[in-house]
């Protein structure tokens, strides 16, 4: 049966997961971590569309989910489709929002991992994702004693580290802030819950 709750989840997740990245990463060519970080590293060298990317990128994680959790897979192919969807839809705009708004590039890195973050950690609240290393996190805190935040934040850090070869200096510090306030944003909104696949186990 379908839950409206989680479709809310997904598609308010989605929304701001989709602008923090046109409006606050792409514009500074700041990355993330995780898939997201993968796709803005390979839509930066070879400007292919970021969604597509990611969706490209998830199929090996949905495969895992296959095996272990269909229910959570369903609804996580969901959330996929529909950040990307949108992330690609918002493309055209990326650079407007820096017209109105002058912000500094810290603050802006900052704001944009928020925002990606708490997009996360609502989906996953609610047993869903993007499809992409954040499911993959769902997992693993299956097997470490670990938030599914903490967990994500180690990921990026893999992510942005191997990407450093790409960035200059300032960015990978803007990079740094920017999975270090998504980490936290999606901790805080994963505070005190159990996935509940976890419990049925």
């Amino acid at each position: 049966m379908v839950s409206l709750r989680k479709i809310g989840a997904i598609v308010i997740g989605s929304v701001l997961i989709a602008i923090g990245i046109n409006f606050f990463l792409v514009p500074l060519g700041v990355l993330d971590g995780g898939i997201i970080g993968i796709s803005l590293i390979i839509n930066y060298l070879f400007h292919i569309k970021i969604g597509l990317v990611m969706i490209v990128c998830s199929l090996p994680i949905f495969t895992l989910a296959w095996f272990y959790n269909r229910d959570m897979l369903y609804y996580s192919i969901s959330g996929l489709l529909c950040s990307s969807y949108l992330i690609d839809l918002l493309e055209p705009y990326q650079y407007y929002f820096t017209y109105y708004l002058e912000w500094t590039a810290f603050t802006r890195a900052v704001l944009g991992g928020f925002i990606i973050g708490t997009g996360m950690g609502i989906m996953l609240r609610f047993e869903s994702s993007t499809g992409g290393t954040d499911l993959l996190a769902h997992f693993m805190t299956k097997l470490i004693p670990l938030n599914v935040g903490i967990v994500i934040l180690l990921i990026d850090l893999l992510i942005i580290s191997v990407g450093d070869y790409l960035l200059p200096d300032e960015t990978l510090f803007l990079s740094f802030m920017t999975i270090t306030a998504g980490g936290l944003a999606t901790s805080l909104c994963t505070l005190n819950h159990t996935p509940a696949f976890s419990k049925n186990k």
